[in-house]
């Protein structure tokens, strides 16, 4: 039986939102989602995309991983395939597959994007390096101004600070294991970079 949990954020937000000092406006200037829209995550009246997770995560200037931490810190940490936090997008959606490692560099997740759909819908740039595996399916990543279609079994490791994204353009879903290692001065992508949308429609 699975048991995956859908990722709740709307507490950590606002905790972290109120930290910070920024109010709501502030916060949706800096990672171009609605008042409206943070002010519903933040009261748990709607869950947040795969894309919207990950602007609040640039517009708080936290790490995507500190979204799913659920406990104190720890040397080992067990993940079972049916308790894994996820956050659903629109024809995409990421999976942690770890995290809270005291001072964790690695942040390694589990993304599905179905035919037809963005895996990153736009272009992104941050510090740090990117090791891309496509474990099912083909999936098709663009860095800098080359793309690379990846199939079963291949694998991809670049710096990102090139700009990149990725696209399921088969007629199949494709599953990928991504890691991103980031330095410690590269905490979140800051409102002044890229944002990392993951989740989206490949136009027409």
């Amino acid at each position: 039986m699975n048991d995956y949990q859908t990722l709740d954020v709307g507490a950590r937000v606002r905790e972290i939102r109120e930290e910070r000092r920024l109010s709501l406006r502030a916060l949706a200037e800096r990672c171009g989602l609605s008042i409206n829209a943070i002010s519903r995550i933040e009261r748990g009246e709607s869950s947040p995309t795969v894309s919207s997770l990950l602007q609040l995560a640039a517009g708080l200037d936290i790490h995507v991983k500190d979204f799913f931490e659920t406990g104190p810190e720890q040397s080992t940490i067990v993940v079972r395939k049916d308790k894994r936090l996820r956050s659903l997008g629109d024809g995409a959606w990421i999976e942690s597959l770890g995290v809270g490692l005291p001072g964790q560099i690695l942040e390694p997740f589990l993304m599905t994007v179905e035919p037809g759909a963005l895996g990153v819908e736009k272009p992104l740039a941050h510090e740090g390096e990117e090791f891309v595996h496509c474990i099912e399916g083909e999936i098709e990543y663009q860095v800098g101004e080359q793309w690379y279609r990846l199939a079963a079994g291949d694998s991809l490791l670049f710096l990102s600070s090139q700009a990149h994204m990725c696209r399921n353009s088969s007629p199949r879903r494709a599953v990928v294991l991504i890691v991103l290692a980031s330095s410690d001065q590269d905490v979140g992508l800051s409102h002044q970079q890229h944002l990392m949308t993951i989740g989206g429609r490949i136009p027409d």
